[in-house]
């Protein structure tokens, strides 16, 4: 079947976890939010079981996303790919308490300890944070199973985990297997693997901080210790900037072998054109902005996000425009090409993620 893309509109899931607050609806001034309530979490583009995201206008309305992947792999996701799930979620989180202690299986992990395809690394992009804000991220040296057990229980992390400080701008790209948490005051672009698999340190539920019983919460401690990695220590970093041919800026993120991350900012009366190969995610982090693409124009509302599919092979931002473009990369030619053309040498492209 012909299809002639376009844009791709998704239904958001909403989460109310009880770290959550009103940052998504007040200061992303995400109009569609629920009023009232908290809200934690919006997963912007979600393949995950049970909630997979559905187009809402257009000719493709009510498709999901799943079956655009499994129907049109290459012209979804670019020459070449196969799949059967889109790889990439990302979210808008509101951290205005701080997120449980945890962590996510790696695809190994995942797929002998937890019956999922794959695990889920995941990067944290601040958009904003209050002063003094930190967060908790990997282990510190020398922390071994039993002492990270003893302090888990105790609820006393500080005592076995680094406390990082949180700048709103900067990047975390936190390899799967990392036990980590971030908040209070905090609000953050998250993209990550297209999974769910998580394994809390916390004897209460997230959803509605409720009590676990005293054996589930052992259960779950030692899946997290079977599932933790030690060695990933990773550091903020501030981004990598490209030149461009507009008034504006473009500046790399983070990029590992599961995804990339950009932010792309263009001056009133300038036009940021980004041509892509693959899978775009356009979240708008800034007031609203309109997005040309070939014969389709509309205007993308702030704290809102469209999916381009391959096929589209390229977008117009017209400024004033802040926006966040999320991609699974050719590491090669996407990422470290053009890096290395702009001056940078290997070890500061390298901080960015990961190797393939």
């Amino acid at each position: 079947m012909s299809v002639d893309w376009y844009p791709l509109s998704l239904t958001t899931p909403m989460k109310g976890h009880v770290f959550g607050g009103r940052a998504i609806a007040d200061r992303l001034r995400r109009s569609s939010a629920p009023r009232p309530g908290r809200i934690a979490e919006t997963w912007e583009v979600s393949d995950v079981d049970g909630q997979v995201g559905e187009v809402t206008a257009g000719p493709l309305a009510g498709e999901s996303l799943r079956s655009l992947v499994e129907r049109h792999p290459e012209e979804m996701m670019g020459s070449g790919w196969s799949g059967d799930r889109f790889p990439i979620l990302t979210k808008f989180i509101d951290a205005s308490r701080s997120l449980p202690v945890h962590l996510h299986a790696d695809d190994k992990d995942a797929r002998a300890l937890e019956g999922e395809p794959n695990g889920k690394t995941e990067a944290w992009h601040i958009l904003e944070a209050a002063l003094g804000a930190t967060a908790l991220v990997g282990v510190k040296p020398g922390v071994d199973d039993a002492t990270l057990r003893d302090a888990l229980v105790r609820g006393d992390f500080d005592a076995v985990m680094r406390r990082l400080p949180v700048r709103a701008g900067e990047t975390l790209y936190v390899p799967a297997g990392t036990l980590h948490s971030f908040g209070p005051d905090t609000l953050v672009y998250e993209i990550e693997q297209t999974s769910d698999v998580q394994q809390s340190a916390m004897p209460w539920r997230m959803e509605d901080g409720s009590r676990l019983p005293d054996k589930e919460w052992e259960q779950n401690l030692d899946m997290l210790l079977a599932e933790w990695k030690p060695e990933p220590r990773p550091e903020f970093q501030p981004g990598l900037s490209l030149p461009v041919d507009h008034d504006g800026e473009r500046v790399i993120c983070c990029a590992g072998p599961y995804f990339a991350l950009e932010r792309w900012r263009a001056a009133a009366g300038a036009t940021a054109r980004c041509a892509f190969g693959t899978a775009v995610i356009v979240s708008n982090v800034g007031c609203a902005v309109q997005i040309t693409v070939d014969g389709w124009q509309d205007v993308l509302g702030p704290g809102c996000s469209l999916l381009m599919p391959a096929a589209l092979g390229e977008l117009r931002v017209e400024g004033p425009a802040d926006v966040l473009l999320g991609y699974l990369p050719d590491l090669v030619s996407d990422i470290h090409e053009p890096l290395a053309a702009a001056g940078y040498g290997p070890d500061v492209i390298a901080a960015l993620g990961e190797p393939a």
